[in-house]
């Protein structure tokens, strides 16, 4: 995070916390168990976690394991840690899915209130007018409950469909697809372009790289925001 000098300094400063509270030069913590945090944004400090961003390809599994025997995401990374991946992506879609073994930062990711965003390119049939694209927005009435969108706009039209993007603050099962079928324009094709801040548009399908630690406290500053 910072050289020795400036950590120092960070901790004069107190900008450092551990467990809540200020932390002070020369303290020993128990990195398996402490919360540490810089500026309030998190640092993760357990030994052993691991952070992967994976291109999930369409037709692979988001889950541990499948009682069906289709390839899972797990098949696509490293098996020397026990991970697991955070959220899903339904099996027909495909795009960027973070796998880790960190349960702090998967808290942040998938719950609601933290307001991690994830961010959609749909390409649905029929060519979406304003007032239907604004309609994901203002919210659709789902079986399972309302659902909005916090943003969603019209990137491009081509040959009887239209390229959406679509916001979303929460990630319930299927929810772009159903969103944008209750309005009309079903979907053909669905990508996850965004994780909060995170994107890369030079990971192919099925590739992975690891998470930078920046990466890492910037979903957690996103998180913070809600």
């Amino acid at each position: 995070m910072a050289s020795r000098r400036t950590a120092e300094d960070m901790i004069r400063d107190g900008r450092v916390t551990v467990d809540g509270e200020p932390a002070h030069l020369g303290q020993k913590i128990d990195v398996e168990e402490a919360h540490v945090e810089i500026d309030g944004v998190p640092l993760p400090v357990k030994p052993g976690l691991v952070h992967y961003l994976l291109y999930k390809p369409a037709g692979v599994i988001s889950t541990a394991d499948d009682p069906q025997g289709r390839p899972t995401v797990l098949d696509l990374v490293p098996d020397d840690t026990r991970v697991y991946p955070v959220g899903r992506l339904d099996a027909d879609s495909e795009g960027l899915l973070i796998i880790t073994n960190d349960g702090d930062l998967t808290h942040h990711i998938t719950h609601p209130s933290r307001g991690v965003t994830k961010t959609y390119l749909a390409r649905v049939q029929g060519d979406p007018d304003v007032r239907t694209i604004a309609r994901l927005v203002s919210g659709i009435d789902l079986e399972d409950g309302p659902a909005m969108a916090i943003s969603a706009r019209r990137i491009d039209a081509f040959g009887g469909e239209t390229l959406i993007e679509v916001v979303l603050g929460e990630g319930r099962k299927r929810e772009v697809r159903r969103m944008l079928d209750a309005v009309g324009h079903p979907v053909t094709a669905l990508v996850r372009t965004a994780i909060g801040p995170i994107k890369d548009r030079s990971l192919t399908q099925g590739s992975w790289r690891s998470l930078t630690l920046d990466e890492i406290r910037s979903l957690y500053s996103a998180g913070l925001v809600a």
